[in-house]
Order: structure tokens, then sequence, then C-alpha cells
């Protein structure tokens, strides 16, 4: 996914403040695999539920000395009430989707914590084609899936969350991820002005 996520970042310096600095929150920031593709000098802000990616998420920030760390915070994305409102230039949400509790929710979080004119950049896997094989199949796989994917959900039509969420401008694109299971190859990627 390195190429696609190049892709998908190489525009983030665009939401740059006045102040010619670019705070940027992470929505399940995991082991911090997006760091590479951050600009230079933006602050970053690194949520997960889970507080044991801390430990692994330092060596991230150790080998991206480029950026500068402001919190990790222990958190789910429906519930960010930790971060100020209007307090974010970007906020990032990869990979996460598929497996919060409510997508709504966590869209409605990050508009709340943007600036005006930030913008919402994801990457998720989503739901295939209704008309295709893979579809069928991800419904099929998707009770056992739930449990071995620690609750992931492989049948999530997000993009519709994501038109219904209220940005003033969306840029989303339908791929196929490379090397990636059939059940999980069609994902969506973009991002979304407040």
């Amino acid at each position: 996914m390195h190429t696609v996520k190049r892709d998908l970042f190489r525009n983030i310096y665009k939401f740059t403040n006045e102040d010619n600095t670019l705070r940027l929150l992470e929505i399940g920031c995991g082991s911090g695999a997006n760091f590479p593709f951050y600009p230079d000098g933006c602050t970053v802000t690194c949520s997960d539920p889970n507080p044991h990616f801390e430990q692994y998420l330092q060596r991230s920030m150790a080998a991206n000395e480029h950026l500068t760390y402001e919190a990790f915070l222990v958190m789910s994305g429906e519930d960010m009430k930790e971060v100020a409102d209007e307090s974010v230039d970007v906020v990032v949400c990869t990979l996460v989707l598929c497996s919060v509790h409510d997508v709504r929710r966590v869209l409605e979080e990050a508009r709340r914590i943007l600036k005006k004119g930030g913008a919402f950049y994801f990457l998720e896997h989503v739901a295939s084609d209704s008309a295709s094989w893979t579809y069928f199949f991800q419904h099929v796989l998707q009770p056992v899936w739930y449990y071995l994917g620690d609750g992931c959900v492989i049948t999530r039509e997000t993009w519709k969350d994501l038109e219904a969420a209220g940005f003033s401008e969306l840029h989303l694109a339908h791929i196929d991820a490379p090397r990636a299971t059939f059940t999980i190859r069609p994902h969506i990627t973009g991002f979304a002005v407040k």
C-alpha cells in the first residue's frame, strides 16, 4: 500500500494553516505506519483505543524525526472529547473505520475537531459491488471474519457515510488494493474538506 498512501497524502501540505504549521490527529494510529508520508515539521497527535500500541509507536516516532509528536491519547474515534473543537488542520483515518462501532459518530467527531477548511483523509476497505462474487463471499464470510479480524467488518459501504457526513467537499476514489485478499481488495481512498 506504499504507493497508494504516497498518492493519498501527496497534497496534505495544502492544509497547512496561516502560521505555516500543520496540526494533525490520527485516529487509530496503531504502530505509526503513516508517519513516513506526513510532511516535515507536521505536529502529530496519535490516538488509539489500545494502550498497548504506544510501545510500538515509540519505534515509529524514533524513525520519523521529521515530525513533532504532541501526545498519545487512549480513546475511541467515537468519543474524542479530550480534543478541542476546531483544533486540528488534518484528521487521518486509515484502515480503522472497518472496526469502529459507529462510523457516523467517528465522522461527526472528525468534523468537530477539524478547523474550517481542514481535511479528513481516509483509506478504508469496503464492500464490493453488489453484483460481484466478492460481495457474495464478503457477506458469507463476515460472521467468521469479524471474530478472526478483531471486530473488522468487510461489508461496510463507508463511502455512503462519508457522503452523508456534511463535509463541504468530498474527493473519493474506489480502488482495488494491490496484493490484498479478494475479500478486502475493494477500497476507498481520498479526503473530505470541512
